[in-house]
């Protein structure tokens, strides 16, 4: 399964900084399937999921954004209380640290987007749950 990775870009917390990013994807013919944004005293990490991911790391680069590609898992879980509990508790557990997480639903299907060091412990876990590791494909197709 190739590893699904999310645009990570670093910015001062200005007006328009987002737009000016969404600007740049948009002439680029890149498209924005999921975004989040975490902002600590004036600066921020503006996280993409993209359909074309090497080309929006490069023009974001090169019109000056300090970028990165953070390999993500995305999981597929019930859409039920206590789903996100059972799998944050089976990672913490397995001693997991999650460094980013957002999660979703959409059409029925609960998703969790985890950020990691530890990519392959969370796997053996999310395996072991026998829950689902959605492929990129299959993140970009919901």
């Amino acid at each position: 399964m190739n590893p699904t990775k999310l645009v990570a870009v670093f910015a001062e917390n200005h007006t328009g900084r987002l737009a000016r990013c969404a600007g740049i994807l948009a002439e680029s013919g890149v498209n924005i399937h999921w975004l989040g944004i975490a902002g600590v005293n004036g600066f921020g990490v503006i996280r993409f999921l993209v359909d074309k991911t090497d080309l929006a790391y490069r023009v974001l680069k090169s019109r000056g954004f300090t970028c990165s590609l953070p390999e993500i898992l995305a999981v597929e879980m019930a859409d039920e209380p206590g789903s996100l509990h059972f799998l944050t508790s089976k990672l913490a557990e397995a001693g997991v640290n999650l460094k980013n997480c957002s999660g979703f639903v959409f059409n029925g299907r609960a998703i969790i987007l985890i950020e990691t060091d530890q990519l392959e412990a969370a796997r053996r876990v999310v395996r072991e749950q026998d829950l689902h590791e959605l492929s990129e494909e299959e993140l970009l197709s919901l």
